[in-house]
């Protein structure tokens, strides 16, 4: 099969990207499987194991797909009215315009539902890219793991936790304490400490030398890469509810709840949980080859003229806003 995958940004990314990430994986797997891989990427972007064409903002999009792919793997959007080749299209966020295309994927169960559809596809990363992993290496302090400056993703109540664990300190793991667009926004203490944006095997490093991942969204997660990478690297999960979490999240893996004091005393008084066990379940669930091969799928599906959602999507849930007390 001959693949091509449109993504409007560069590629590939080496710290903050998730999308990015995600559709490198992705491609390098179908290469790895036989498939013809192309990506349609922003300038800059490279491809050691497929063609590469730069995306023209100033040209029709329709225009710039080859003639020889045989189905096309959007990112976020659809041209009007394409219909140029098969296609399929990855809704990765909440924030979708409608009206929302027949074809569409969603990244979860619960992502899906908001929607009004069953089309869903878990993320997956090249688990190969990671090395090996020390499962049995010291584990020293606990991590958040997004954007910090998105307060959905609620670093805020990730240090009030730590602040009331004794001898328990918080890595935050993609943000710094100021941020000066929006004033100083975290509160001063020594047991948070502050890395910045990480990649490659500096972020490998802090995951595998954590006791677990602080997550505790404000919002309906469509899913959550930094679930998925903390858990290959022996970290279990501790985060609220809202959206795909109950679907990742297992009793063995990890714990959730809305209530901050709940999480903080399972934290510190039921904390039972096995590296090895979160390695092994996100090695298993969330690969590359696994996301690929659910991928394949639904190009075939496209491909033998069927729709992948028999209603039109639509919003059907409010993209809500929690709180966390």
């Amino acid at each position: 099969m001959n693949v091509l995958i449109v993504i409007r940004s560069k590629i590939p990314v080496f710290s903050y990207g998730g999308t990015q990430r995600v559709m490198w994986s992705l491609g390098k797997e179908l290469a790895l499987m036989g498939h013809q891989v192309s990506f349609l990427a922003a300038e800059g972007s490279t491809c050691p194991f497929g063609k590469m064409y730069i995306y023209n903002p100033e040209i029709p999009v329709a225009n710039q797909i080859p003639d020889d792919v045989d189905v096309v793997h959007f990112n976020d959007f659809v041209p009007e009215g394409f219909n140029k080749k098969p296609y399929i299209v990855t809704f990765h966020g909440n924030r979708i315009q409608e009206p929302i295309d027949k074809n569409a994927v969603f990244v979860s169960a619960n992502h899906a539902k908001r929607f009004n559809s069953e089309s869903f596809v878990y993320n997956g990363l090249d688990w190969r890219d990671y090395g090996k992993i020390d499962i049995n290496g010291s584990r020293d302090y606990f991590h958040f793991l997004a954007k910090a400056a998105w307060r959905v993703k609620n670093v805020r109540g990730s240090i009030d936790m730590i602040k009331q664990m004794p001898n328990e300190q918080l890595y935050v793991l993609g943000g710094y304490r100021f941020n000066f667009k929006m004033g100083i926004r975290f509160t001063f203490t020594p047991k948070a400490r502050f890395k910045g944006m990480v990649g490659g095997e500096e972020k490998i490093n802090y995951l595998t030398h954590s006791k677990g991942l602080f997550f505790p969204v404000l919002w309906d997660e469509p899913f959550g890469l930094a679930i998925i990478e903390s858990l290959y690297c022996g970290a279990p999960v501790f985060a609220t509810t809202h959206g795909s979490l109950p679907e990742l999240v297992r009793k063995d893996v990890g714990f959730l709840s809305d209530s901050k004091d709940e999480l903080i005393q399972h934290i510190l008084n039921d904390y039972h949980y096995s590296p090895k066990v979160c390695h092994e379940y996100a090695a298993e669930m969330f690969s590359s080859k696994v996301m690929a091969e659910a991928y394949l799928k639904k190009y075939e599906q496209v491909l033998s003229g069927k729709d992948l959602n028999a209603e039109l999507p639509r919003a059907i849930a409010p993209n809500s806003r929690y709180k966390f007390e």
